[in-house]
C-alpha cells in the first residue's frame, strides 16, 4: 500500500498511512529520547557511515544526541536538522553558503556535517519529530506525534523533560518505528516536498545521498538495537527507582531530623521545668531559715516556719525521687520483660494502705476486684504505681464525706481500671494539660503544693510501656474517673497464631 500523499497531509499522517509501518504506540518522551538515544549509540558502536534527517524537540539534551553522531567525522554523511520557522536562525550549526559550497561540490565538508534546513510548511511539522536513518546496513525510521489536544508546552517549560520518571504519561506521545526501506524513502519524498526553494539544493542532494542499493534488514544489527533499547530502559528504571528511594530516605531523614529536633526542644524545656521545680522548695527553705535567726521569734511563728521547712524538704524529695523514676522508666521497659499479673495481687493491698488516710480525712473508699479476671501484661511495680498515683490523686481532691472507688472488669482484650471520686473536679479546658509534666490542677494549687507534677505523667508513661491507655472524665464539683486499660496477658504460642 502506497502513501497517501496530499498537500495538507502532515509527516506523521503519511507514516500512519503505510501498511508496512506498525501501529502507533502511545509513550512518554523519555522513551521516545530513549529510541533516539539507542539509534544513535547503535550507529557510533557498529561504525556505521549514514546520512540522517532529524527534527527534535528543542533543548541541549536533544541536541546532544544528534551531536554524538556528528562529531564522528568519519561516519557522518550528512545530517539534516529540520527548524519550524519561528526558530532562531542563530542556532544553524553551519551557514547556507557553507551548506551551498558543500552540496555543489557533491559531498560536505568534513567540519560541516550538519545541515539546518527550514521548513515550509510549519503547521505539518510543529507536532511532529522524526529521526531517519539511511546507510548500506540498515535504515530506520522514527516518528513521533503531539495531539492538538495536548498543551502546547515547549522543552524549556517542562513537556520534554529527561530528567522524569519513565513511567510518567503526562505528556504522552503516538510514537511508531519502522525498519521498511520502501516506506522509509517514501517518508523521505514527502520530506522533500516541505523543504523551501531556497533549500531546494539541498533536497536535491538527498536522491544521492540514498542511490546506494536499498538496504535490507540486518537480524544482527536488529538485535543489538532491541538489546541496547533494553538496557536503557533498564537503565532508566533503575535510575527512577534510585531516585524514587533516595527521595524517600530524604524524607525520612527529614522526619527524623524533625523528631530529633523536637526531642532536644522538648528536653530543654524539660530541664528548664526541673530547675525551676526545682528552685522553689528550696528558695522557700531559705526563706524559712533565714526568719528562724530572727532573736525575737516567737514560738508559734518558730513552729510554723519549721512546719514550712518539713513540708518543702518532703516536696522535693518527692520531686527529685519523680524525676528518677521517668528518667529511668525507658531502661527499665528495655531490660525488662511484662510477665502475667492478676490485679486482685495488687489493687487490695494498695487500698488498705490508703484506708487510714482516707478515714482520717473523712472520704469512704471502697474497691472492687473480681478474682476471676484474666491476668494482665504489666510488671508488678508498675501496676503497684500507677494505683498508688491515681488512689492518692482520688482521695487527696477528694473533700470531706466524700467517696473514691476502685472498679477492675474485662472489655474484651484488655482488663479496665477504674477510679471514680466526688471529688473537686477538673475543668474541661485543663484536661487536656494533666499529663504534661510539671502540671498541676488550678483548683488544687492553693490547697496542695506539695505534689511534683509528675505523678500523671508517670502513670501515662508506664501505660505506654506496656501497651495500656488512660482516659479521663471530669466535672468541676462533681468528681472525676480516670479508665486505665490494661492488655490481657497472652502467652508466646498464642501471639505467633
Amino acid at each position: 500500500m502506497n502513501f497517501l500523499v496530499t498537500p495538507e497531509i502532515s509527516l506523521y499522517e503519511l507514516a500512519v498511512s503505510s501498511e508496512q509501518i506498525p501501529v502507533a504506540l502511545q509513550a512518554s518522551p523519555v522513551t521516545f529520547k530513549s529510541l533516539v538515544s539507542s539509534l544513535i549509540a547503535l550507529l557510533i558502536e557498529q561504525q556505521i557511515p549514514a546520512a540522517i534527517w532529524a527534527k527534535m524537540p528543542r533543548g541541549e539534551a536533544w541536541q546532544a544526541e544528534i551531536d554524538r553522531y556528528s562529531e564522528a567525522t568519519d561516519l557522518a554523511r550528512a545530517v539534516h536538522l529540520f527548524r519550524n520557522q519561528k526558530e532562531d536562525v542563530t542556532e544553524e550549526i553551519v551557514d547556507t553558503q557553507m551548506a551551498e559550497d558543500a552540496i555543489g561540490d557533491g559531498i560536505l565538508h568534513e567540519h560541516a556535517s550538519v545541515v539546518s534546513v527550514r521548513s515550509l510548511s510549519e503547521s505539518q511539522l510543529k507536532r511532529d519529530y522524526f529521526l531517519l536513518i539511511w546507510s548500506e546496513q540498515f535504515c530506520a525510521l522514527l516518528v513521533a506525534h503531539r495531539s492538538k489536544s495536548q498543551t502546547r508546552l515547549d522543552a524549556e517549560a517542562g513537556l520534554f523533560d529527561s530528567t522524569e520518571e519513565p513511567t510518567e504519561k503526562k505528556q504522552s506521545l503516538s510514537v511508531l518505528l519502522s525498519l521498511e526501506a520502501q516506506s522509509i524513502r517514501q517518508f523521505l519524498d514527502r520530506l522533500q516536498q516541505l523543504v523551501p526553494d531556497s533549500d531546494s539544493a539541498q533536497a536535491a542532494h538527498w536522491n544521492t545521498l540514498i542511490a546506494q542499493p536499498q538496504p535490507q534488514p540486518n537480524a544482527s544489527l536488529l538485535g543489538q538495537l532491541f538489546t541496547k533499547q533494553i538496557q536503557r530502559q533498564e537503565d532508566l528504571w533503575q535510575r527512577a527507582t534510585t531516585h524514587r528511594k533516595q527521595a524517600e530516605m530524604s524524607h525520612l531523614l527529614r522526619l527524623q531530623n524533625e523528631e530529633l529536633l523536637n526531642a532536644i526542644r522538648l528536653k530543654d524545656e524539660f530541664l528548664n521545668n526541673v530547675g525551676q521545680e526545682l528552685r522553689t522548695p528550696l528558695t522557700n527553705m531559705k526563706t524559712a531559715l533565714t526568719l528562724l535567726n530572727s532573736p525575737n521569734l516567737k514560738p508559734p511563728q518558730k513552729q510554723r516556719y519549721m512546719d514550712l521547712l518539713v513540708k518543702e524538704c518532703d516536696r522535693q524529695s518527692s520531686l527529685i525521687t519523680s524525676l528518677l523514676d521517668l528518667v529511668s522508666l525507658d531502661q527499665m521497659a528495655e531490660q525488662t520483660t511484662v510477665q502475667a499479673l492478676r490485679l486482685s495481687e495488687v489493687v487490695p493491698g494498695v487500698v488498705s494502705t490508703y484506708q487510714p488516710l482516707a478515714e482520717e480525712k473523712g472520704v469512704r473508699l471502697a474497691y472492687t476486684v473480681p478474682e476471676d479476671l484474666p491476668p494482665v501484661s504489666c510488671l508488678h511495680t508498675w501496676v503497684k504505681q500507677i494505683v498508688i498515683n491515681l488512689l492518692h490523686n482520688s482521695i487527696k481532691f477528694t473533700p470531706r464525706s466524700g467517696q473514691v472507688w476502685v472498679r477492675a472488669k474485662q472489655q474484651g482484650d484488655y482488663v479496665q481500671l477504674e477510679f471514680r471520686d466526688t471529688g473537686i473536679g477538673i475543668a474541661p479546658s485543663e484536661i487536656p494539660k494533666i499529663f504534661d509534666r510539671f502540671y498541676r490542677i488550678r483548683q488544687a494549687v492553693e490547697e496542695d503544693s506539695g505534689g511534683a507534677g509528675l505523678g500523671l505523667t508517670i502513670v501515662q508513661q508506664l501505660l505506654l510501656h506496656c501497651g495500656g491507655s488512660i482516659s479521663v472524665k471530669s466535672r468541676l464539683s462533681e468528681g472525676s474517673t480516670f479508665n486505665v486499660l490494661l492488655p490481657v496477658y497472652r502467652v508466646q504460642a498464642e501471639i505467633e497464631e
